[in-house]
């Protein structure tokens, strides 16, 4: 099986790429808002400047204001959002705004004395906590009286970059409009099979990047006249292109690269325009140019050096010219090859920096954001909240918790919740082993984004419908007869999201001796995770086959026994729970939630 799931899983990298323009590209069909945004007060506790901007929320006309909300006015969120209200909270050092989706709290409830903030896993938006009206463990939670948020964090769901209010509501349209897109365009497509060029790879997730930039390429590409002779071939454009390509490498793109891995770039690129060379003197000019041009990239970047670059890369454009001659007949596509390689190439360094974030980014930036806004919306007596992990939702709460014990800061939670998670995988059968061999950095650069949401909803009809020969990742996510096919369908179509490779990289560090390591490689999150005060519920499933109890209890045994509960939901004679049952599984409304809602009530004292 391990065998058989590794091949689906590079086959499918490979057929993704050319179907992700078409499920992600365009508007998407995204609407517009009616009414007046309604600005938050200010939080006054915060320090931070770019904490202390409140972003306008966007307020369903179902949901009641209070008396502090100065103006508020009926809004329309962005159609795939389900709860009551949609916030957007600024990250400092980054133009990304998350999103929270609220929850308010029924009045009929029992008045709560925490706020409780949800952190979905890797590649996932807030829809696994809201699949519909009847399995909704965020709609529950808010039904028994906790002001119910969940993160959406940078990249994940209707999380947008913009600057300005008017960007962010096109922005959060267009997303939502994708998301619904996405869905419809699997179940009435058939998803390609044939093999595909590994160009193909740097497609990944172009579609709002490259919009502009592929109507550029089209005046830019070799047009032919009736005998397919080059007719225009703009050199000084091309030059230009090239040479900031190469300068882009030597500046190691905003420092996402090391000068090993720029080295590795600029090698590959140098390969695929020698492929296009048929001339073996023409070759060995190229080789010549392709040793200056190394050195030069291992050199500080100066007007000197950027000289240097253009006149190099004006002579590879004269021998791609003189080689398009070179030949009887002549290559009539080959100028057209070249312009398409350089460009492939640049978009693959525009994906590098675009998905330039890790675990990390998320930890010390997005979930403090989070943390802040809720606490400063809901205004816990005490300044703490309540806080439930899915899957890496969880390890940022293990993880939040061990850095603050050991620099001594207070985390602001009551108590915490972790679903399927862990610190440490080593002792475990976890199937994401499968993904080591993929996960290393060459690969990374090669293939700088995994199109989760893509690859899945490709995958979903070979896994449902016959012959079932992608049936094993149905076990992944839900164990047979946990749910209902319809809410299956609704979870792999749209909870989704693309995952930077550089995120990867570092969660797969939880697969090796001393666990879950920070960017540096030099704290073990394990180490000080026995150090917290805070109280722990940790779930895991029998049949979880991506993190299984024994890797869910291996984190267990590093905290002290009179802070942690452990709990194993499913029974040797069914039913069972798999990754996902613990938040959507359709008995976990009766056994998870009461679980969970009891003891969030034990710690939610004042």
């Amino acid at each position: 099986m391990a065998t058989t799931i590794q091949s689906d899983i590079r086959s499918a990298l490979q057929v993704a790429t050319s179907t992700i323009l078409s499920r992600r590209g365009g508007s998407g069909g995204g609407g517009t808002f009616r009414g007046v945004a309604v600005c938050s007060v200010p939080n006054r506790r915060t320090k931070s400047s770019s904490s202390s901007l409140r972003l306008r929320a966007f307020i369903s006309s179902s949901s009641s204001s209070s008396s502090n909300d100065a103006v508020l006015k009926s809004q329309e969120k962005p159609p795939i959002c389900t709860a009551d209200e949609l916030h957007y909270v600024p990250v400092s050092n980054s133009d990304w705004k998350l999103a929270l989706w609220r929850y308010r709290p029924s009045p009929q409830a029992p008045p709560r004395n925490h706020p409780l903030l949800l952190l979905s896993g890797v590649g996932t938006n807030a829809i696994g906590y809201d699949l519909s009206p009847g399995s909704s463990f965020a709609r529950y939670m808010s039904g028994q009286g906790f002001d119910t948020w969940i993160l959406e964090v940078r990249g994940a769901g209707l999380s947008v970059q913009g600057s300005n209010t008017k960007e962010i509501k096109q922005s959060a349209n267009e997303r939502s409009g994708q998301m619904e897109a996405a869905s419809k365009s699997v179940t009435n497509s058939a998803f390609p099979v044939e093999p595909q060029s590994t160009n193909s790879t740097i497609a990944f997730a172009e579609s709002e990047t490259f919009a502009v930039k592929g109507k550029e390429s089209e005046s830019m590409v070799v047009k032919g006249d009736t005998t397919g002779m080059p007719t225009v071939w703009d050199e000084s454009r091309l030059v230009m292109k090239l040479t900031e390509t190469f300068m882009r490498l030597s500046e190691r793109l905003s420092g996402f690269l090391s000068e090993g891995q720029s080295k590795i770039m600029s090698a590959k690129l140098f390969d695929q325009i020698s492929k296009l060379l048929v001339d073996s003197q023409l070759s060995g000019r190229f080789n010549d140019i392709r040793d200056k041009l190394l050195g030069l990239l291992e050199t500080r970047q100066n007007s000197s050096i950027a000289s240097q670059i253009r006149d190099l890369s004006q002579r590879i454009v004269n021998i791609i010219d003189e080689s398009q001659l070179s030949v009887s007949p002549p290559l009539f596509d080959l100028q057209e090859r070249f312009v398409s390689t350089i460009e492939d190439f640049q978009k693959q360094l525009d994906l590098i920096v675009k998905y330039d974030w890790d675990f990390d980014h998320y930890l010390e930036e997005d979930v403090p954001a989070a943390i802040e806004y809720v606490t400063a919306e809901s205004k816990p007596k005490d300044g703490k909240l309540l806080a439930i992990g899915h899957s890496m939702g969880g390890i940022l709460l293990y993880s939040t918790l061990s850095r603050c014990a050991f620099e001594g800061r207070d985390s602001r939670f009551a108590a915490i919740v972790t679903l399927a998670s862990s610190l440490d995988y080593t002792s475990s059968k976890s199937t994401l082993k499968l993904l080591l061999p993929l996960a290393d950095p060459a690969q990374a650069l090669s293939v700088p984004v995994v199109p989760l949401g893509t690859l899945l909803a490709a995958a979903y009809p070979l896994s449902s419908q016959a012959p079932y020969v992608l049936s094993w990742l149905n076990n992944l996510i839900s164990a047979e007869d946990m749910m209902h096919p319809e809410l299956l369908k609704k979870l792999v179509l749209n909870n989704f999201c693309t995952i930077p490779a550089k995120l990867l990289l570092q969660l797969t560090t939880a697969f090796r001796e001393g666990g879950l390591c920070d960017r540096s490689g030099t704290f073990s999150y394990k180490d000080h995770v026995h150090k917290g005060n805070v109280p722990i519920l940790a779930l895991a499933g029998d049949q979880d086959l991506i993190c299984p109890p024994e890797a869910v209890e291996a984190t267990v045994k590093l905290i002290p026994e009179k802070l942690v509960t452990y709990k194993v939901f499913g029974e040797p004679g069914g039913p069972h729970y798999a990754h996902y049952d613990l938040v959507g599984g359709r008995l976990a409304v009766e056994q998870v939630y009461p679980c969970i809602t009891q003891f969030l009530t034990q710690h939610d004292s004042a």
